[in-house]
């Protein structure tokens, strides 16, 4: 199971820590307001004040044995493209970074970023639904109840039809599309088999989501 980083707790890192951590994967939470830790404390075990402008301190909280880490300081740019900068020198494998705009994010991938995301555009929710799935491309919630995703076809699928995989019996998921490089089969039959390089768009209630990203 892939942990994660989130180094900063304002809206934006707030919502994408609690996200993580509700669909049960281990967060550490870290950011130098002690009222904003006290707050996502009550919902994540592992929260921790401190100042991370230091290379050091990020060190000893064990960053490094994280799998993917999030630098989302909103008020300090300055602190987050340093941390950016740390997390990546301390062996983070997959960082994101959290731009104001454009020209902030060119700077993030010039010192290392795998990611930027632009808050504007990627909301906590839809970022993590990102981060938690390997397979996973896009995620577009519609609503409370039901989202449509884009996933990539895992190893289990290849190779075999829709009919053989059912999905709609067993997991209550319509197959509303597949595509495949520039192709695109808007209305896939029972016999339609998943190759190689084929991405699914499914829709259906998010726990059926949930439960499909995970095969």
């Amino acid at each position: 199971m892939r942990k994660f980083v989130i180094v900063g707790l304002g809206r934006f890192g707030y919502s994408l820590a609690c996200n993580i951590a509700e669909k049960g994967f281990q967060v550490l939470a870290i950011d130098n307001n002690e009222e904003k830790v006290a707050k996502i404390s009550q919902v994540i075990y592992n929260a921790v004040q401190a100042d991370v402008s230091e290379k050091e301190t990020l060190a000893s909280l064990g960053v490094s044995e994280y799998d993917v880490a999030v630098a989302s300081i909103g008020l300090n740019v300055q602190d987050n493209i340093l941390a950016t900068l740390f997390l990546k020198e301390l062996g983070v494998p997959y960082v994101i970074a959290k731009a104001q705009d454009e020209q902030f994010g060119k700077v993030y991938s010039k010192i290392g970023a795998d990611r930027v995301v632009y808050p504007e555009r990627d909301m906590g929710q839809r970022v993590g639904q990102n981060l938690l799935s390997s397979n996973l491309i896009d995620y577009i919630k519609y609503d409370s109840d039901y989202s449509v995703i884009e996933l990539s076809a895992p190893e289990s699928m290849k190779g075999r039809s829709l009919k053989e995989l059912d999905l709609r019996r067993k997991y209550n998921i319509n197959v509303i599309a597949i595509r495949k490089d520039e192709d695109l089969n808007l209305i896939p039959g029972a016999n339609d088999r998943i190759t190689e390089g084929d991405i699914l768009i499914l829709m259906g209630k998010n726990k059926d989501i949930d439960r499909v990203k995970a095969i």
